[in-house]
C-alpha cells in the first residue's frame, strides 16, 4: 500500500537542518530546484492503493538511487551514510531521529517498481525542461558522441571474478599494514570454484573480525564489493553471463565487453537525449533517434556536431531533407556504409574496421584498384573465416567451403562533394573546434565522477536504468552550476 506523497515529518529536532545543512549545499539546492513529485506520479500505478503493508515512499527511494550516483557508493554504503549524515537525511525528507531502510529495499525498488518504466527518456526530459524554463538552454545545436561502460561481470569466469575482487581487497589491506599478510588465510592456488569460494569466505570472515579496520572507507568498499560478488555466484553459481553485453572496440587492438551510451548534448553541456545499446553497435546509426528525442525534449535542432562516425550517407541525406547541418568530417568508408538497408554492416571509426551483423570485426583491410582509372577504387575488409563457419547468421552471408569472407566498399570521389565543400568553410571549422570537445569532457564526468565506467548490474534494462539516473544527476549538477554563475 502506498501512502500519500511524502512530506517532511514533524520533529522536535527539525531545526537542526537549518544549522548543519548550509543553504549552498548541493543537496539542498537540488531539493529547491526539483519538485520530485513527478516520481510519485509516474510510479503510483506500480503500487496497490489500499492493500498490504505501507510501502516506502518512491520519492525517497529514488533519491537514495540519486545519492548513490552522486557519491559513487554501494547500496549498503549509501544507506549507512544516511544514518549519520544530516545532509542526506534532509535530502531524503527524513526527520533527524528517523531510522533508515534496509539496503535490500533499493534492489526491490529497482526490480519491481522501476521495471518497464521509460526512465531514461523521462528523467532527461525532466531536466531539459527545467533548463529551458530557467533560460539555460538557448542553442539549437546538439553535440553527439558515444561512451562505453564495461559489463559488471566482464568476460570473467566465477573464479576469475573472485580472484580479482580478493586481490583488490588484499591490496587495500597491505597499504594499511604490511604485516597483515601473515594473518590472512592462505590464498587458493587452483581454479576450482569451490576452493576459491571457501577461500573468499575465509578472507571475508578474517577481515570482518577487525572492527576498526573494516571501517576504513577504502577497505570497507572493497569488502562490500567482494561480498556482493560472492553472493551473486552463490545465487547463480556463475558470475552473470551478461546476455545483453557485447564486445566493442575502442581501437583496432583495444576492446571492451559491455555497453555503449550514445549521447546528445547542448553546447551548455546539458544532455538532451541518450540511447543505450550493446557495445558493438556503431555510433552513426543512432543519430536519427538522438535527434528525434532531443526535439521531443524541446530542442529545435538546426546543427549536429560529431566525429566522422556520423557522416554516413543516410545521416547526410536526412540533414538535407530536414534542413539541418551536420558538422562531421567525411570518411569514405562511413559515407558508403551500407550496400543495402538490410545488411547492417557497421563501420567502427575507432578501429577503422567494419563489424558484421553478428558483431565480428574485420581482421584486416586492403585497397583495390588504382587512382586515375575509370573504375572506382574500393576498400575490402577481410573477416576471420573460422568464426564465419560457426556463426548463427552464416546462411546467405558465408558460402560453405569458402576460404575467406570479405566485405567491399566502393570509394567514390564525388559522392560527398557538398559535405566536403562545407568542411572547408570557416563556419564548419569554428564549430568543430570550439564545440565538439565539450562532449568528451561530459563523457569523462559520467565515467570518472559518477561511476558510469562500469555497469552496476546485468542486462540492458539495468544499464538503461543506471544511465537514466547518472545522466539525471549530471544534468542537475550542471543546471545548479550554471544558475550560480548567472547570479
Amino acid at each position: 500500500m502506498l501512502s500519500p506523497q511524502q512530506t517532511l515529518q514533524l520533529s522536535a529536532y527539525a531545526d537542526l537542518y537549518d544549522k548543519v545543512v548550509p543553504q549552498k549545499h548541493m543537496l539542498r539546492q537540488i531539493n529547491d530546484l526539483i519538485d520530485f513529485s513527478f516520481v510519485y506520479q509516474e510510479l503510483v500505478s506500480k503500487y496497490c492503493p489500499d492493500n498490504g503493508r505501507r510501502a516506502e515512499s518512491p520519492i525517497r527511494l529514488f533519491k537514495y538511487l540519486l545519492l548513490k550516483v552522486i557519491y559513487d557508493s554501494s547500496d549498503v554504503d549509501v544507506v549507512e551514510r544516511s544514518m549519520y549524515d544530516m545532509s542526506f537525511k534532509y535530502f531524503l525528507g527524513m526527520s533527524p531521529e528517523e531510522d533508515v531502510i534496509n539496503p535490500s529495499t533499493l534492489t526491490k525498488f529497482r526490480k519491481l517498481r522501476l521495471k518497464d518504466v521509460e526512465l531514461l527518456d523521462m528523467l532527461i526530459n525532466k531536466t531539459v525542461s527545467i533548463a529551458i524554463d530557467k533560460g539555460i538552454i538557448k542553442s539549437d545545436t546538439i553535440i553527439v558522441d558515444a561512451t562505453h561502460s564495461g559489463s559488471r561481470s566482464n568476460p570473467y569466469s566465477p573464479v576469475q571474478a573472485l580472484k580479482l575482487r580478493s586481490k583488490l581487497l588484499r591490496r587495500c589491506l597491505y597499504e594499511t599494514d604490511e604485516h597483515i599478510k601473515e594473518t590472512l588465510p592462505e590464498k587458493n592456488t587452483d581454479d576450482d570454484l569451490e576452493h576459491e569460494m571457501s577461500y573468499t569466505q575465509a578472507l571475508i570472515d578474517k577481515v570482518s573480525e577487525d572492527e576498526i579496520r573494516i571501517n576504513v572507507p577504502k577497505i570497507k568498499e572493497r569488502l562490500n564489493m567482494l561480498k556482493e560478488t560472492l553472493d551473486d555466484i552463490r545465487d547463480h553459481y556463475t558470475t552473470s553471463k551478461d546476455k545483453d553485453a557485447r564486445v566493442g572496440h575502442k581501437t583496432r587492438d583495444d576492446h571492451f565487453f559491455g555497453y555503449k551510451s550514445h549521447i546528445a548534448m547542448s553546447p551548455e553541456r546539458i544532455i538532451t537525449a541518450a540511447v543505450v545499446t550493446s557495445g558493438e553497435r556503431g555510433d552513426g546509426l543512432q543519430l536519427p533517434e538522438l535527434i528525434e528525442k532531443s526535439r521531443n525534449n524541446g530542442i529545435d535542432v538546426k546543427t549536429v556536431i560529431g566525429d566522422s562516425a556520423y557522416s554516413g550517407d543516410s545521416n547526410l541525406k536526412q540533414a538535407k531533407e530536414e534542413g539541418f547541418k551536420i558538422v562531421a568530417k567525411v570518411n569514405p568508408s562511413i559515407s558508403q556504409g551500407f550496400k543495402s538497408e538490410s545488411e547492417q554492416w557497421e563501420y567502427n571509426k575507432d578501429a577503422g574496421m567494419y563489424v558484421c551483423p553478428a558483431g565480428h570485426m574485420a581482421i584486416r583491410k586492403a585497397k583495390q584498384g588504382k587512382k586515375g582509372q575509370q573504375k572506382n577504387q574500393s576498400e575490402v575488409y577481410f573477416f576471420d573465416v573460422e568464426k564465419c563457419k560457426t556463426c548463427a547468421l552464416r546462411d546467405g552471408c558465408y558460402k560453405v567451403g569458402a576460404k575467406s569472407k570479405s566485405y567491399s566498399v566502393t570509394i567514390k570521389s564525388n559522392t560527398q562533394t557538398e559535405q566536403l565543400a562545407f568542411q572547408e568553410t570557416e563556419e564548419f571549422k569554428r564549430l568543430y573546434k570550439s564545440e565538439r570537445y565539450k562532449i568528451e569532457a561530459k563523457n569523462a564526468e559520467l565515467k570518472n565522477v559518477l561511476g558510469y565506467a562500469r555497469a552496476e548490474s546485468y542486462g540492458m534494462d539495468a544499464m538503461q536504468m543506471q544511465g537514466a539516473i547518472t545522466m539525471f544527476a549530471a544534468n542537475v549538477k550542471r543546471i545548479i552550476k550554471l544558475l550560480e554563475e548567472s547570479k
